[in-house]
């Protein structure tokens, strides 16, 4: 059951492809940004971050992919949600690098109805942790112009994978080039989730095209059931305005904002 707290000020919607029906919140007003939340799902932390968005003149447009809308994130909760999308949901492709996920389909159709409806000059994405690629494969459609990649920590077995096709990847270096694009990635640099081989395989495959953004154990919030991995959410450092969490959030919101606007 949705946390009705947590949600408050968003409108929902179901959003059908023709192949997946999910749930949508949408807070703001302005150009899109769809926030692809992270394990173990559409929680307060996610939420706080679109209205962040809204706050700047955007709208951001969350979908609900797994878990329950609203619910604080506990060690339980995450694990759990962690092996229902491992063994039990075929949307997502979680080991192999080379092919992204199959609701990314959906995305990029959700981009484009959300584009239709705000207009701007395209639509921004952020994925996070379990979703940080999507943003990336969602480069085939043309609406999305700015991607973020935050904490992107997919595939599993492979250290130096993307979860994104030859094809994806190609299109989105066409794409950074001919439109004069390019696409954000961040993390914490002692989170084992996203190692260094990851960053070292965008930063081959984009060169200049990615920015790099890279945290230390200080920039994120204490207390926390993690050690240091959401960089836009549960490890944004809130209390401290000029922590470089909070630095890497106006980064990425300035970037939407240029990108979209």
């Amino acid at each position: 059951m949705a946390n009705d707290t947590a949600l408050a000020g968003f409108e929902c919607f179901d959003f059908d492809d023709g192949r997946w029906s999910r749930e949508v919140y949408k807070i703001g007003a302005g150009p899109a940004v769809i926030v692809i939340h992270e394990v173990p799902g559409l929680h307060p932390g996610v939420l706080a971050f679109a209205r962040d968005l809204a706050d700047a003149g955007l709208t951001a447009y969350c979908p609900s992919l797994f878990g329950t809308p609203g619910k604080q994130v506990s060690r339980g909760y995450a694990i759990g949600e962690i092996l229902k999308n491992i063994c039990i949901r075929r949307e997502f492709s979680v080991w192999k690098d080379g092919r992204s996920s199959a609701i990314v389909d959906w995305l990029r159709a959700l981009a484009r109805k959300v584009h239709a409806d705000c207009g701007g000059k395209g639509v921004g994405a952020v994925g996070m942790c379990f979703t940080g690629g999507f943003a990336l494969a969602m480069m085939t459609e043309p609406s999305v112009v700015a991607p973020v990649l935050s904490q992107p920590s997919l595939p599993f077995k492979d250290r130096g994978g993307l979860d994104c096709s030859a094809s994806e990847i190609a299109c989105a270096k066409k794409r950074f080039q001919d439109e004069n694009l390019s696409l954000i990635a961040m993390r914490f640099t002692s989170d084992k989730l996203v190692p260094d081989a990851r960053i070292a395989r965008l930063k081959t495959e984009f060169g200049d095209k990615v920015e790099v953004v890279e945290l230390t154990d200080q920039d994120a919030a204490p207390g926390q059931p993690m050690a240091p991995h959401s960089v836009l959410t549960l490890h944004l450092h809130r209390s401290v305005p000029n922590s470089g969490s909070m630095r890497a959030r106006d980064k990425v919101i300035a970037f939407f904002k240029e990108r979209t606007s």
